[in-house]
């Protein structure tokens, strides 16, 4: 069966196609990406502005288009922290369904966290044990925690590396980030008891572009390895990075490996995000999952299709 997933998130909007089945893992066929920035496109109420609408609107069909012309079969579209909180997000969804055709699917910060952690258990199995799983998206942070496919906790916490720059930008390309490590780190420990304290064996994983580019800056293997070449982040690594990449320009963080260009202003944000879970949650070092979001939810579909 061939799927596409249409995810619109608060840095890009892009649309997957997979070849998809039941017991198989699925295998993505073709992309269309637009590195959008919905974050950037919010008013002083939380709204998406006119100009941003237009965009989504326009690639949102066009991703439609595309999907039909490579013989899609079914198309799951959802959104994430960008349409989640804007208040006039039921009328962006309702453009969308007019001139696109499509229903697209708000998803709740806690159901973004349980779809990406089914994701990631289906990706290291059963053998590794109790799973802590942190996303860093434009907009939200996600964090969740269990044994089972399903978490026995999870949170959704407001610290994007998309929103975290806007909110603590000073001029051009220039961030207050002694006033975002404090905030990034008051959030965290406010909702740190949320989670169970440490036990012997916790999995930690990380996945999302945020985090495989920091592990890239530090040497992890470039995505032309693979996805089955293990990868990972350590503490020591993040330790100060974001003061780092703040000292250097867009161009220059641009010309990191595996850093492009639409993600290198958010960066050092995503460090210090970065940095602070790891602190606070006494992580020495991350694995990173090449699977997240779009892959859990096409792995639910699945799941909800009747066998035979």
């Amino acid at each position: 069966m061939r799927l596409g997933v249409l995810d619109i998130g608060s840095n890009t909007v892009h649309l997957l196609l997979v070849e998809a089945h039941h017991g198989a893992a699925p295998v993505a066929t073709a992309s269309n990406k637009l590195e959008l920035r919905l974050a950037e496109h919010v008013e002083d109420d939380g709204a998406i502005d006119a100009q941003g609408i237009e965009l989504l609107v326009e690639f949102v069909a066009e991703s439609v288009a595309f999907a039909e012309e490579e013989g899609v079969e079914t198309l799951i579209a959802f959104a994430t922290s960008a349409l989640r909180e804007a208040p006039n997000g039921a009328k962006v969804l309702a453009r969308l369904r007019r001139a696109a055709g499509v229903r697209v699917t708000v998803l709740s910060g806690e159901l973004e966290a349980r779809t990406t952690f089914l994701a990631v258990r289906r990706w290291f199995g059963w053998s590794s044990g109790e799973l802590f799983v942190a996303d860093i998206g434009g907009g939200s942070l996600e964090l969740a925690l269990g044994r089972d496919e399903d978490p026995d906790s999870c949170l959704s916490v407001p610290l994007g590396a998309g929103r975290l720059t806007w909110q603590f930008a000073v001029a051009e390309d220039e961030l207050d980030l002694k006033e975002m490590r404090k905030y990034v780190r008051a959030h965290l420990l406010d909702v740190a008891d949320q989670l169970p304290e440490r036990t012997n064996g916790r999995h930690f994983v990380a996945t999302s572009k945020s985090f495989r580019q920091l592990a890239r800056i530090n040497g992890a293997a470039s995505s032309s390895a693979g996805p089955f070449v293990t990868r990972k982040l350590k503490r020591s690594d993040v330790v100060g990075m974001s003061q780092r990449l703040a000292e250097l320009n867009v161009d220059e963080r641009a010309s990191l490996p595996g850093v492009s260009r639409g993600r290198a202003l958010q960066l050092p944000a995503a460090a210090v995000v970065a940095e602070a879970v790891m602190e606070i949650f006494d992580i020495d070092t991350f694995e990173l999952c090449p699977w997240a979001l779009r892959e859990g939810l096409i792995l639910r579909y699945l799941d909800a299709m009747p066998l035979g």
